[in-house]
C-alpha cells in the first residue's frame, strides 16, 4: 500500500491534478488506487454548481493516473514514465459525486515495444462508475 507522501514520490502531478490518494494494492500486472471525492474539490464549483457531479475527463484521468503504476520501475536506477498516448472505449455509467470513494483498477493488456496498455474502472460502492482502456507510451525518467 502506498500513502499520498509515497505517491507524490512516483507520480509528477500535484494538487489540485493529483487525483490517487491511496494505492491499495499494487503488483506486476494490476493496481488498484483509491481517490476521496469530497465537496472541497475545486472542480465541483463549475460542474455543476446546482448538482456536483466529478466530470468524466477526471475519473479517466484518475484511472490513468493509477495506470501509471503499472510502469513503475521497481529499481530506483531506472526509473520509468509513463504518458497517456490513447483512450479507446471509454464508458461512463454513473455519477461520482461528493461524499462518494472512487476505487479504480487497472490491469495490464499489453507491454510491449515501449507501450504498455489497461483496461481501467472505476467503481463507487462496488457498482461502476466508469471504464476505459488506456494507453501509454514508456520512458526512462531524464534526469533535469
Amino acid at each position: 500500500m502506498l500513502d499520498i507522501e509515497a505517491i507524490r514520490k512516483c507520480l509528477p502531478h500535484r494538487y489540485p491534478f493529483l487525483l490517487v490518494d491511496r494505492v491499495l494494492e499494487r503488483s506486476a500486472d494490476r493496481v488498484v488506487g483509491l481517490k476521496n471525492v469530497t465537496a472541497n474539490e475545486p472542480f465541483f464549483q463549475g460542474h455543476f454548481p446546482q448538482e456536483s457531479v466529478m466530470p468524466g475527463v477526471l475519473i479517466v484521468e484518475a484511472m490513468t493516473q493509477t495506470a501509471a503504476f503499472l510502469v513503475m520501475s521497481e529499481d530506483p536506477d531506472a526509473p520509468r514514465v509513463g504518458y497517456l498516448t490513447g483512450v479507446d472505449k471509454a464508458k461512463f455509467r454513473r455519477k461520482v459525486v461528493p461524499g462518494d470513494q472512487l476505487i479504480m483498477e487497472a490491469v495490464k493488456t499489453r507491454d510491449r515495444r515501449g507501450l504498455l496498455q489497461a483496461e481501467v474502472t472505476a467503481t463507487v460502492e462496488g457498482e461502476l462508475a466508469a471504464s476505459a482502456i488506456v494507453s501509454m507510451v514508456v520512458a526512462e525518467e531524464s534526469e533535469g
